[in-house]
């Protein structure tokens, strides 16, 4: 059996890489507390769930456009148009199995060989995963800890050539937590504008902000049409396994991004979009809720990381991540992580996970309980003590 080429260019995503390890060693009988993968603790609020079982009562079981219902579309437009400060028609959603699919499908319409891509590094693996698949090249924008893991403006514009086709954004930011702030965006668009290129923007934790203001690169003029947004209910809403989310767009990427879903998926679940209904227009009290209680893990956290020798972490001014430089400690990320996986009992995800530039880092989830997190910090502090 020999598999295509192509394959050997797909990434393995590390906070499911290490949740399989953490799995077997619990198999095996050892107490792991999961700080590894990125999903809130919470369970989806009832009256979504309620939508969710009433939707399969009214047999909403059969397919839908390949963009979805056209009723979720003119809800997300809505939704987008009021949150993002722009005008947003719901000609120009397209709904997916997840906010994933925005990644691929994007990147799919506008790399090919030859082309290069800018794309956050630390950042979401899957970004540098997509752009090799589809045989572009990957260039990394540097997020380096000592500028904050803000983006370098004379290093940025270096970046930039002929064969420049596309800007990958996140903000706020996995893992780091860094919000992009209305300069940095205005200079992305100033860039994006001069040399005609596509953004595609992750805003998918648009709604987890602690400090500053969210702002879209969208809302900047001259940026809409160039802009292809991603965003979900995954994080806001606790509903990582409902795989639902969407991309908004112009009408002549939405088109071809439909076409492409209609290929692939044919149309994201029709009870999930019932479901989406509800969330976007219903009670969101839930959320405020949610986003209360990571501010408090998140203080937590940071607090007691600070206090562990070989550890420094700031506070994160969105998602819900600490990324604690490790560099003092004199291990690699990837050697510390395994060794407070199989020593403390702590799964976590080093910084090499998000790229190169994430060495002497480790990604943290908070999105568990504090008495979980209090255990994790004192496992860590004393297998840091035994290591001495």
């Amino acid at each position: 059996m020999r598999f295509a080429r192509r394959m050997e260019k797909l990434g393995i995503v590390a906070s499911f890489e290490v949740l399989a390890k953490a799995k077997e060693l619990e198999k095996q009988g050892k107490d792991i507390i999961h700080l590894e993968i990125g999903e809130p603790d919470f369970n989806t609020p009832e009256n979504i769930k309620k939508a969710g079982i009433k939707a399969i009562e009214d047999n909403y079981t059969h397919y839908s456009a390949a963009a979805g219902f056209s009723e979720l579309r003119g809800k997300v437009a809505e939704y987008t148009s009021k949150t993002r400060g722009i005008d947003i028609s719901p000609e120009e959603v397209i709904i997916t199995s997840g906010a994933k699919p925005i990644m691929y499908y994007g990147i799919t319409l506008f790399a090919q060989k030859g082309d290069e891509i800018l794309y956050p590094n630390p950042g979401y693996p899957v970004y540098e995963s997509i752009i090799r698949f589809c045989g572009a090249k990957t260039i990394a924008i540097p997020l380096l800890g000592k500028n904050k893991f803000k983006i370098d403006p004379k290093v940025f514009k270096n970046l930039i050539t002929s064969r420049t086709k596309m800007i990958v954004l996140n903000t706020p930011s996995n893992p780091t937590g860094t919000i992009l702030s209305r300069k940095e965006l205005e200079m992305i668009a100033e860039v994006a504008i001069k040399n005609d290129l596509i953004v595609l923007s992750d805003e998918i934790y648009s709604r987890i902000i602690y400090e500053g203001e969210f702002q879209s690169i969208a809302s900047i003029p001259g940026m809409k049409e160039r802009t292809i947004i991603l965003d979900g209910l995954s994080k806001t809403y606790a509903m990582t396994g409902w795989r639902l989310g969407w991309g908004i767009m112009n009408k002549n990427i939405a088109n071809m991004m439909s076409r492409l879903n209609g290929n692939i998926t044919s149309c994201a679940s029709t009870i999930s979009q019932q479901a989406a209904i509800q969330a976007l227009d219903g009670d969101t009290s839930s959320t405020d809720i949610m986003l209360s209680k990571f501010r408090d893990r998140r203080d937590f956290i940071i607090k007691g990381l600070n206090k562990i020798p070989g550890f420094k972490a700031s506070k994160p001014s969105g998602a819900f991540y600490a990324f604690p430089n490790i560099e003092k400690t004199k291990m690699r990320s990837v050697a510390l992580a395994n060794y407070l996986l199989d020593k403390a009992g702590v799964a976590l995800l080093p910084g090499t996970g998000f790229g190169k530039y994430g060495e002497g880092y480790l990604r943290i989830s908070y999105a568990n309980s504090k008495e979980n997190l209090q255990k994790a910090l004192d496992r860590i502090k004393k297998a840091m003590k035994e290591r001495e």
